[in-house]
């Protein structure tokens, strides 16, 4: 009787040893598993690129430029498939009181390259160009714009 109780015991011990190793080996696999897919991930997204257009107002004219792209500009980039972030008018810095900022998000540099192309035909962005163009109803003086990449560590990729 003794040794089949040791048995018994043995083969619990045993039994444990087993699920405790597969617990083990579960877990480390999920935590590798894991790693893995934020590593494709981030390849995934590696031609991900921002675009980022700072439009300098003249004097006093950008409450009428954030008109403009609340009414219709947003309205168009949409249309095009041009994913916009966000739209920023700076405060409380005198030196930047004649600008409005907006991001948009492409897949890749090709994406936004055929996305723009395509706005730039449409009759209607057309028209835009023209009443900003005409000095009695001109709005902006210049506008810069800057492709960026993500690194790496970014929260936003």
């Amino acid at each position: 009787m003794a040794l089949n109780c040791w048995k018994l015991k043995s083969w619990k011990s045993k039994g444990r040893t087993v699920c405790a190793i597969a617990l083990l080996s579960l877990a480390a696999g999920s935590l590798v598993t894991a790693r893995l897919s934020h590593i494709n991930q981030v390849r995934a997204n590696s031609n991900r690129v921002f675009e980022m257009h700072i439009y300098h107002t003249l004097p006093g004219k950008a409450p009428a430029l954030e008109s403009q792209f609340r009414d219709r500009q947003s309205k168009l980039l949409a249309k095009h498939d041009l994913k916009i972030v966000g739209y920023w008018v700076p405060e409380g810095t005198p030196a930047w009181d004649n600008t409005f900022i907006f991001l948009v998000a492409h897949y890749s540099r090709e994406e936004a390259k055929k996305n723009w192309d395509a706005m730039r035909a449409d009759p209607d962005f057309q028209e835009l160009v023209r009443e900003n163009s005409d000095p009695a109803t001109k709005l902006v003086e210049k506008v810069d714009v800057t492709y960026m990449r993500p690194t790496d560590f970014s929260p936003m990729k």
